[in-house]
């Protein structure tokens, strides 16, 4: 890369690239098009280092994984193909609280004016920047040099602060129009909290947690999102209190951690992780989100008058509502005023222990649970675990993380084949890190080109398809229909189609996964992709869990 030179004059698509670099951005990914290339010449000669990927909703996804890790991300397309293809990653960004920035290009002023039919455009020129408002916490379409340095610091500083998608749009002609310098820094966190409802929210979480006789502290996906979880680390430790976390937050702490309880997704946890969350006499929540998936479909067992509930901007305590108080803010707080417990009065019931080694029978079938034990055993520090949603989030969920941070998933949004061009944001936002691609065959199908990408960037990603024939949550959970179906790949021949840069297996059986699991270990400059071809559709425990709670609860409704 051409190393920027810092006696050009600024302009508008210098200023822009110089505020994406302060946000911590140092990767984009996207597609080009004749009406962002002014806009990509200076991201060129920048810092941040483009990577083209082989659409723009995968764009969306990498940058979506990158920003999980990095705390933003930056997608990059051209006008209305690229902006409307990229914009369900940008929900998918959206409802799951990831700062993934999108910078697209549009036509000149000078069309605009003319109202001239030109290509890509639909209905009129404002329509891709009035979609985006909703989807993100700040839209611009940037429309004059004077007032876009003004425009873009407010995206950036809303989308961040949020922790929500923002978008920027820039045409064709103001790319190079020069404009002013940037001054100070804006701010990129969130705003403070109201003293009085914080000291109120404080006071009477203290009084309850410290009365409780077996308080249990639920750590959320918006503690992770907020970067708030060194906090929460901190806030356990010093009161020494038991700790779970949910799917989406899986490994926001280190999962080897004595105080760990394990994963509570309502009827779908391990009986022991149930019980004592549900049997505490008081549950403090932070940042948890009651979706569907996190609490194993509405089946959390917590009595809500034993909840302390506390969100991003407000906490709740039985019929108490404190607004405007900050979630980092109060974790700090609690930490200083609560009562530290004994570590042997109010430990794990049962200690989340690493998993057992596992000794394969060579010729027997593979299946989905076999798969996951050894699976569970396999993975170390330097790998990042990067699933897809269904069956692999289902086994995914029991696997043993140990340090914090090393565990992505879509658990709310759910978009199939999100998996594999997130691993590509994650490769490039954590080089240090390998990262371990779950992906059942028909998500796989969705994002498959990707791969070559990951081969490309030399990631080394282990990138394992579980090919259980099509859509087995669908045929478990309603039925076994044709619309389940998918074209059976060959899959381990897609890498030699790609080009040079992996090593590829067909697995059936134990043994065999022993030969990809030793190869992976090895072959650690190549992607190492793993056609996992399962017995049959028997699904991973998880998944059973699932499927039997969804069809009690089918059952009384029924009855």
């Amino acid at each position: 890369m051409e190393t920027p030179r810092t006696d050009r004059p600024m302009n508008v698509s210098r200023y822009l690239v110089t505020r994406l670099s302060d946000a911590g951005i140092g990767h984009a990914f996207g597609v080009p098009g004749d009406y962002t290339l002014d806009f990509l010449d200076h991201l060129l000669d920048s810092p941040i280092r483009w990577v083209g990927t082989c659409n723009e909703l995968n764009a969306g996804y990498a940058a979506d994984g990158y920003a999980r890790l990095r705390g933003a991300g930056l997608a990059v397309v051209t006008y209305a193909v690229g902006g409307f293809s990229v914009l369900n990653a940008v929900a998918g960004a959206y409802a799951e609280n990831v700062p993934l920035l999108v910078v697209s290009g549009a036509p000149s002023g000078r069309v605009r004016a003319a109202g001239a039919l030109v290509h890509h455009l639909v209905g009129d020129f404002l329509l891709q920047a009035d979609v985006f408002r909703r989807f993100t916490a700040a839209t611009a379409f940037l429309s004059d040099a004077a007032t876009a340095p003004a425009e873009i610091d407010r995206v950036l500083s809303a989308a961040l602060a949020a922790r929500l998608p923002g978008y920027i749009e820039i045409p064709m002609d103001l790319a190079r129009t020069p404009c002013a310098a940037p001054g100070p820094l804006p701010s990129f966190v969130p705003p403070a909290s109201d003293p009085a409802a914080l000291a109120e929210a404080v006071a009477e979480a203290v009084e309850r947690i410290d009365r409780a006789k077996s308080p249990v502290v639920l750590v959320g996906v918006e503690a992770l999102r907020f970067g708030l979880a060194p906090a929460v680390l901190a806030l356990v430790e010093r009161i020494e209190l038991p700790f779970a976390t949910t799917t989406s937050s899986k490994a926001a702490l280190p999962e080897l951690h004595p105080q760990y309880v394990g994963l509570y997704q309502g009827v779908l946890s391990r009986p022991e992780v149930r019980r004592q969350v549900e049997e505490s006499d008081c549950v403090l929540a932070l940042g948890v989100k009651m979706t569907d998936w996190d609490t194993g479909m509405f089946t959390m067992g917590i009595d809500p008058s034993r909840m302390i509930r506390a969100g991003v901007r407000d906490v709740a305590i039985r019929s108490h509502t404190y607004p405007a108080v900050n979630l980092g803010d109060l974790v700090g707080a609690l930490s200083a005023a609560l009562t530290p417990r004994r570590y042997e009065e109010s430990h794990p019931r049962q200690a989340v222990r690493p998993p057992a080694p596992v000794v394969p029978c060579a010729e027997a079938p593979l299946t989905a649970e076999s798969f996951f034990r050894r699976l569970a055993t396999f993975l170390d520090d330097s790998m990042t675990v990067v699933s897809d949603v269904s069956d692999v989030l289902c086994g995914a969920s029991d696997l043993h993380v140990q340090e914090a941070d090393r565990f992505l998933c879509q658990a709310y949004y759910c978009s199939i084949g999100w998996s594999v061009p997130a691993a590509l944001g994650a490769a490039l936002a954590r080089p240090e890190r390998r990262p371990v691609v779950l992906v059942g065959d028909g998500a796989f199908q969705m994002t498959a080109q990707e791969v070559s990408t990951l081969m490309r960037e030399k990631t080394r990603a282990i990138v394992f398809v579980l090919d259980n024939d099509g859509y087995l949550i669908e045929r478990l959970l309603h039925d076994d229909a044709a619309y389940n179906d998918v074209q059976r790949w060959r899959y381990a021949a897609l890498p030699a189609v790609f080009g040079d840069g992996a090593v590829s297996f067909r697995v059936t059986t134990e043994g065999e996964l022993e030969a990809a699991l030793d190869a992976a270990r090895v072959e650690t400059e190549k992607v190492v992709f793993v056609h996992l071809a399962l017995s049959g559709r028997e699904p991973s425990a998880g998944l059973a869990r699932l499927c039997a709670a969804y069809r009690e609860k089918l059952a009384g409704r029924r009855g």
